[in-house]
């Protein structure tokens, strides 16, 4: 069995050999270090391609009203739109907004659950960033009543 850090490092190869091998695309998709390092959701989104930002009901964002535990927030991002190439989760007073990033293309059902540790209450959103580069969004309060970072 593979630890995470074996896993992470095969990770990092395959990427390197699919760059040497002409393939860029795939590892620069792999991870964009500019969209994660972001400290606010509008840099976030910006990294990962947006170009504007608007509200947007075809845009789902899930995820619980109260977190008992911040270290383990169940979240997910969902829509409909067809056209959409990334969906964002990204948690607005995290040290770093980005918490997860999925590509996709309409032969996806962009429907997306992923865990975050979220250290205080907050807003969460889900970015549904579009081929033009339109970015909708949905937002959701979740309170937490014991911190995950820390807290």
């Amino acid at each position: 069995m593979q630890n995470r850090r074996e896993t992470l490092k095969q990770t990092a190869v395959v990427a390197g050999l699919l760059a040497a091998a002409g393939f860029p695309q795939f590892a620069q998709a792999a991870f964009n270090k500019n969209a994660f390092d972001a400290k606010s959701v509008q840099d976030a989104a910006k990294a990962a391609g947006a170009t504007s930002l608007a509200e947007s009901k075809d845009v789902t964002i899930t995820g619980p009203d109260i977190a008992e535990n911040g270290a383990v927030v169940p979240l997910g991002a969902s829509t409909t739109l067809a056209g959409a190439k990334q969906l964002l989760i990204l948690v607005e007073k995290n040290p770093a907004a980005l918490v997860a990033m999925f590509h996709v293309s309409d032969a996806v059902d962009a429907n997306f659950t992923t865990r975050a540790k979220m250290g205080q209450s907050s807003d969460v959103y889900a970015i549904a960033i579009m081929n033009d580069g339109k970015a909708l969004w949905s937002k959701k309060e979740v309170k937490v009543t014991l911190g995950g970072c820390g807290g």
